[in-house]
């Protein structure tokens, strides 16, 4: 267990020191994660605070974080570890009166091995925060090697042996369910799903992320932005792009929303054109 937290409450105060306002679900969710030493699978659609959950958590308890970016393709030598070759080849190169034993014992050791991400997180000493972020975008081999470092928080190097961790990390996974994540890693995890937040928590959001706004304006910023999560657009604002949005409103003095300002303004939460068009045509500002 890493015990970081004490309390629910003790969770969301922190948290919202460092400006995520989390709702008392997430708050549960990561103290039980923390106190029974489970990873914690953060699912939900992309741009609602899941990997910022992940860097607040590191943040507000001074631990390491350590990132796994997961994309289609990545394998165990770019999220476990793999062997230095040209490292390998020069020893072996310089070794030629050793016995094959005597080199083949320096070759595999530590000083030629390069730790990726899951076993920089396993090695190390200090509190860490491994955050494994997009795991859907994995190929579902990966997921094997999850369940391995998940389950029992350890790695087996072949040549090396088996490395337990001494400090077990704070693991977070995100995914934003692009595709179904396989049953055995799920039951290793504690599941939280974040949506976008209600208007009255996204205001809050942007009040504490922007300073100097007016809250008149906050509160038309976030009528508007859920005006267009109710439509079928390609991509949905998230809510770094409602604070985008507020910044860059503040920016240009907007002391409210006009037609125009917002039109001329759509492309900073807006990222495909159809869905501009879609708004320009379906917006109805004297109704927010």
């Amino acid at each position: 267990m890493t015990g970081f937290f004490t309390s629910v409450d003790e969770v969301a105060a922190r948290l919202a020191e460092s400006g995520y306002l989390a709702s008392n679900a997430v708050a549960t969710t990561v103290f039980l994660a923390d106190r029974l030493g489970k990873p914690l699978l953060v699912e939900g659609p992309a741009g609602v605070g899941k990997t910022e959950l992940a860097k607040a958590v590191a943040q507000v308890t001074g631990s390491r974080l350590v990132r796994l970016q997961c994309y289609e393709g990545v394998d165990e030598s770019r999220a476990l570890y793999e062997w230095n070759h040209a490292k390998q080849l020069l020893r072996i190169t310089a070794g030629r009166d050793e016995t094959w034993e005597e080199t083949r014992n320096d070759i595999f050791s530590e000083e030629f091995l390069l730790a990726r991400p899951l076993l920089t997180a396993i090695r190390g000493d200090e509190p860490t925060v491994l955050l494994i972020d997009e795991t859907d975008k994995a190929d579902v081999e990966v997921e094997g090697l999850l369940l391995e470092v998940l389950g029992d928080f350890q790695v087996t190097v072949p040549e090396l042996g088996t490395i337990t961790a001494t400090q077990r990390p704070f693991a977070v996974l995100t995914s934003n369910a692009t595709r179904e994540l396989s049953e055995a890693l799920r039951r290793r995890c504690l599941f939280l799903h974040i949506d976008f937040p209600d208007e009255d928590l996204e205001k809050r959001i942007v009040l504490a992320r922007v300073p100097g706004i007016d809250e008149t304006l906050t509160t038309s910023i976030v009528r508007v932005i859920n005006a267009l999560r109710g439509m079928e657009l390609r991509k949905s604002p998230s809510v770094a792009e409602t604070i985008d949005w507020a910044r860059t409103l503040l920016e240009l003095g907007a002391t409210g929303l006009s037609e125009e300002l917002v039109r001329d303004s759509l492309g900073v939460i807006l990222k495909h054109q159809d869905d501009m068009v879609k708004a320009g045509q379906r917006l109805e500002l004297d109704k927010l």
